[in-house]
């Protein structure tokens, strides 16, 4: 097995979205035309800009849990929902982005280096399953390229927010399914389906559709195991998550189910406009070569 050297991936065609700064454990974002003041405990760094900056935020995340909190808004009231836009030489995609209760927004702006590898690697009728999709933007990037897409998720307002976000991208025919993903993939596996694509987001934990409790670290190796059964000759899986598994734990984990497969891993990142790097997650691409 020759080494492989690990990667750093950011996105380069946003306009919509920008990471104004991050620093003492914040990220100052500009989302269309507001700006956000989040928590990320990885930046461990100062700012760069000066804190009036970091004042002109339109609202501000304040951690009360885990994994809940609440907005301070600033001077302007801010909407309910608003729009943003993604559009690169091969896709135009369009979201709508609310303030939550867990300080995400719904979406992930790091995640239109999976699209536009999505993007590249399908073609028109391929099929594509994207499991533990959130609010979908891998599965209007399989969309947009002609893919017939498969979208899982457990919960089912998300599903209905990824449905808004595809007509308003102007797409459709979207196969929706609200079930705990590996229990899909697992009867997937039974039907004899198999995928030219392959995204996986597994969170670290969470409750699927009956109450079952979900942990990461109990279903990772089943979990790859199974998608692994249902891709393709030729065919490519992206595997990312937040929970901290390194990418080298990924890739290594991915050679012991795929042994022929190529494999790259690395981090997931976010420039800032000062041209600094936030880790945001650990990515692997595996294409099945057998």
């Amino acid at each position: 097995m020759s080494e492989s050297l690990a990667h750093r991936w950011w996105p380069a065609h946003w306009t919509g979205y920008e990471l104004l700064d991050a620093g003492d454990g914040a990220r100052l974002e500009r989302w269309g035309d507001f700006r956000l003041d989040r928590p990320d405990p990885a930046v461990i760094w100062p700012p760069a800009l000066d804190v009036s900056e970091w004042n002109e935020a339109d609202a501000r995340f304040e951690a009360t849990a885990k994994t809940k909190g609440f907005w301070h808004q600033n001077g302007r009231k801010m909407p309910a929902s608003w729009p943003l836009e993604y559009r690169s030489p091969r896709l135009h995609l369009q979201f709508k982005l609310e303030l939550t209760s867990f300080k995400h927004v719904g979406l992930f702006p790091e995640q239109a280096v999976n699209w536009e590898y999505i993007a590249e690697h399908l073609q028109p009728g391929d099929k594509f399953l994207n499991l533990f999709a959130y609010t979908g933007g891998a599965s209007l990037a399989a969309r947009a390229a002609g893919a017939d897409v498969t979208h899982v998720d457990s919960i089912r307002q998300v599903v209905d927010w990824t449905r808004e976000n595809m007509e308003r991208s102007g797409l459709d025919g979207i196969r929706w399914v609200v079930e705990d993903a590996l229990k899909f993939a697992e009867r997937e596996v039974r039907r004899g389906n198999r995928y030219r694509g392959i995204v996986l987001d597994p969170p670290t934990w969470g409750l699927g559709t009956k109450g079952a409790k979900w942990r990461l670290e109990d279903q990772i190796r089943p979990l790859c195991e199974t998608v692994a059964d249902l891709i393709e000759p030729g065919g490519f899986i992206i595997m990312n998550t937040y929970s901290g598994i390194s990418p080298t734990a990924l890739e290594q984990l991915w050679r012991s189910v795929l042994p022929a497969a190529a494999i790259e891993s690395g981090e997931l990142c976010l420039r800032t406009a000062g041209g600094g790097l936030v880790p945001t997650g650990s990515l692997v691409r595996v294409k099945n070569t057998q």
